[in-house]
């Protein structure tokens, strides 16, 4: 069953409510989910266009520190919401590795190679245990899917992981190996995903809550603009110890909490403004993955181009031209013919390096005397 927005004193709610009340049918997709995907990936791209415009922008920098409180957050819960079905089984495991494995090396080479280029680095050497830029995300995803079953077996599943979080902050010694500290503080965003239903959508999707997610997002604004000039806000990136922040060791564990609770309220609203029925959008959701990884080359790559440097584009108008662009170019990189074109390393089949299971080899055989029987 799908959630879905309430769709109360809407004209045809009743229908509406009854089809939304039907079975979903075997490999549809879900709506909802697509277009949060899609937003949120369009949020990443606009935040990495905004980093070069935060230097003497304030406003600017308070919309970077609310974005990033959220955008990462709502990714990862959906990915484990998404992940609660995974089972070590030899098909999940095969999709483990074909779908995150195999990008992560590919696209940690290519970005090696590229900044290579673009920081004038040519003896920067490529190595798989130190994700570069986003490829992060796909070693982290890749180790919390394979914990999955542990967390689904755990009696306190989200209070062990705030405690996991907590304390990799106390320990500046979790080093760059698979970016570990970021995959240990962002673990409970992804354990809460594990655990939520359908109707934990339903509640923040009712008009009551897309209403109230106006002032709540206009506070966080607000409370963002007074502290940018006071703190930093590179505690929403979960990728530092508290020493490394150059903060008291007792502030990471308090930290851990308050960005959580915060990430939490503002994932809530942005999924309450989430439109729930197909836009002309929807379709781009299955291909966020692509927007995430390729995105990156141009913002990388705009730094050392120096599309930044004319004056007018740390003006006003420069920043919506810059929003804009980054918007449009990472929706073209969700698109299908982009993901047909890469699909072969985002999604290789790779059946040559797999062992067929039992239950495979079950089904083809099952197959092929049905086959016999039915010619003969």
């Amino acid at each position: 069953m799908r959630p879905v927005a309430s769709t109360r004193g809407e004209p045809g709610a009743s229908a509406s409510r009854e089809a939304a009340a039907a079975p979903k049918q075997a490999g549809q997709r879900d709506a909802f989910f697509d277009n949060a995907k899609y937003l949120a990936i369009v949020l990443v791209a606009i935040g990495h266009a905004w980093e070069p415009l935060r230097d003497g922008s304030r406003a600017v920098s308070a919309l970077y520190m609310v974005v990033y409180a959220f955008h990462m957050p709502a990714f990862i819960v959906i990915s484990g919401y998404f992940s609660r079905s995974f089972d070590a089984s030899p098909g999940r495991v095969r999709r483990l590795v074909t779908g995150l494995a195999v990008p992560y090396v590919v696209f940690e080479t290519a970005y090696t190679l590229f900044t290579r280029w673009t920081d004038q680095e040519p003896d920067r050497p490529v190595s798989l245990l130190d994700p570069l830029y986003l490829t992060w995300f796909l070693a982290a995803l890749f180790i919390w899917r394979l914990t999955t079953p542990v967390w689904r077996r755990v009696r306190w599943p989200l209070p062990a992981a705030l405690v996991i979080a907590m304390l990799a902050t106390l320990s500046p010694s979790v080093g760059n190996d698979l970016d570990l500290q970021r995959t240990l503080q962002f673990l409970p965003y992804f354990v809460l995903g594990l655990l939520l239903k359908p109707e934990h959508f339903r509640l923040v999707r009712r008009h009551s809550a897309r209403v109230l997610a106006v002032p709540v997002f206009a506070a966080a604004v607000a409370v963002a603009y007074w502290a940018v000039p006071r703190m930093t806000g590179a505690w929403f990136y979960h990728r530092d110890s508290a020493e490394e922040l150059a903060a008291p060791a007792w502030y990471g564990p308090v930290m851990t909490l308050v960005t959580f609770g915060c990430s939490l309220v503002l994932v809530a609203c942005f999924l309450a403004w989430v439109p729930g029925r197909r836009a002309w959008f929807t379709v781009l959701g299955a291909g966020t993955l692509y927007g995430y990884l390729l995105h990156g080359f141009v913002a990388q790559g705009s730094k050392f181009w120096g599309w930044y440097e004319p004056a007018w584009i740390h003006q006003p108008v420069g920043v919506a031209v810059v929003t804009v662009v980054a918007a449009v170019l990472v929706t073209a990189l969700c698109t299908p013919p982009v993901r047909r074109l890469f699909r072969w390393v985002m999604e290789p089949d790779m059946a040559w390096a797999f062992r067929r299971d039992a239950d495979q080899q079950a089904r083809e055989r099952n197959a092929v005397r049905e086959g016999s029987a039915a010619r003969g």
